[in-house]
């Protein structure tokens, strides 16, 4: 039987090779390329440098356009936030001078007919004139004349007739100015309507 062969104590030993290739280095965590093999035709680390170079821009890329769209859409929701602050402050404020305005409703009404019965002089209609001019500025409007159409949505009729001088209802006369303030209606306008009635048709002559 032959004795197994042990290999002499100054014979070399083959030396064990361990490629590390991964393309990050776990210590320092940046991007290395393969050890270089030339024995094995390795090719070079350009290429791959590249190729991870490509996927690290793409996946940087893609949470920049999803942090875009995060701040776009922030930016559009306070935008109409301040929007709707900015309304509902208007609106509070406009409602605020129309209730004001309403209570010197009496007052204008006072002023309307000290001015039709001549009453209205002096010191008296300066003061009068500036109110007038004060609450006009703030958005108060008066309205209602003689000839305009009926419209039910802001006159109120408390009067009625008929006349052929008219073509539809018509205010033929303002018992109570009415006003609006913006596209608010404050108070309606008390009015007198007149109806389109036919003209009688004459008389047939009486026989001989």
């Amino acid at each position: 039987m032959t004795e197994p062969r042990h290999a002499a104590p100054d014979e070399e030993q083959p030396q064990v090779v361990v490629h590390d290739r991964r393309r990050i280095d776990p210590e320092t965590g940046e991007v290395r390329a393969p050890a270089h093999d030339s024995e094995e035709g390795t090719a070079p680390a350009e290429p791959l440098v590249a190729e991870v170079v490509d996927e690290v821009a793409a996946e940087l890329k893609t949470q920049l356009d999803e942090r875009t769209a995060d701040l776009q859409r922030l930016t559009a929701e306070y935008a109409n936030y301040r929007k709707r602050v900015e309304r509902d402050r208007e609106a509070v404020i406009n409602n605020a001078k129309a209730s004001v305005a309403a209570e010197l409703l009496s007052v204008l009404d006072d002023v309307e007919r000290a001015a039709a019965h001549g009453d209205l002089t002096g010191a008296f209609k300066a003061v009068a004139d500036k109110l007038v001019s004060t609450l006009q500025k703030t958005g108060l409007e008066p309205f209602a004349h003689e000839g305009e159409a009926f419209d039910p949505s802001v006159h109120e009729a408390v009067q009625h007739s008929t006349s052929p001088d008219v073509e539809g209802p018509t205010v033929t006369a303002v018992l109570r100015r009415g006003y609006t303030f913006g596209d608010k209606l404050v108070r309606p306008a008390l009015v007198a309507v007149t109806d389109h009635e036919p003209a009688a048709s004459a008389e047939p002559a009486q026989e001989s």
